[in-house]
């Protein structure tokens, strides 16, 4: 099942519904499931058929008419478009209530995370462990980074400190951060952000609530 490497514009769309077919298929393997049509996968997806063969087709050829796909073979396939295949060493720093739910999070190792380190400035926990890892001073993140050769930052402190981890992890020679703090953040140009604030997809589900029937009108 041959992958695209040549340069190739990818819509934000397709991007944002690549986890889902990793999520899907994952769940499909692990039923034991070996084969799969585009219509039925697309049932389960709740998309069409012609968009999945649309989204797939930005990536190379998969699956074969009036046989559908090879589960096994378009997850792997998906996996490595999405950079499954490698295992990016990672530091989160902010072990509040959601950097602790993060560090106890089991599925990260399987989507390619591997956790190295944890990191804090409030002295109270400093020292401690959780989850097998023993949170350390903000004071030491710089020096680690580039001892560990660290490649992805999490970042889960309150705002204010966003922009200073932000700083800190580039200049520690970070090149992907995973930004949970309701703060935007300025960096390099070769250095991507990933924002995810938890809260609005909250504000999501309340406003499709109260304008439920004029979006149904649409």
């Amino acid at each position: 099942m041959p992958i695209r490497t040549g340069p190739v514009v990818v819509p934000a769309a397709v991007i944002k519904r690549l986890p889902m077919y990793y999520r899907y298929l994952q769940v499909l393997v692990d039923e034991g499931l070996e084969r799969i049509s585009s219509r039925e996968l697309s049932q389960l997806m709740g998309i069409t058929s012609s968009q999945l063969r649309q989204d797939l087709s930005y990536f190379g050829e998969f699956g074969q008419q009036g046989y559908g796909y090879k589960v096994t073979e378009l997850y792997q396939a998906i996996c490595e478009i999405l950079g499954l295949e490698k295992q990016y060493k990672t530091v989160l720093v902010g072990v509040g209530n959601l950097g602790r739910a993060l560090i106890n999070y089991q599925g990260f190792s399987r989507r390619g995370l591997n956790l190295k380190g944890i990191f804090d400035n409030n002295p109270a926990i400093i020292g401690e462990n959780i989850n097998g890892f023993t949170v350390r001073s903000v004071e030491e993140l710089r020096p680690y980074l580039q001892k560990e050769g660290i490649q992805i930052g999490v970042i889960t402190t309150p705002a204010s400190a966003a922009q200073e981890i932000a700083d800190i992890l580039i200049a520690g020679g970070v090149t992907g951060i995973w930004n949970f703090a309701p703060q935007h953040i300025s960096t390099l140009e070769d250095v991507i952000v990933e924002n995810t604030h938890i809260g609005d997809g909250l504000l999501s589900l309340f406003f499709k609530m109260k304008h439920q029937e004029r979006l149904e009108l649409k």
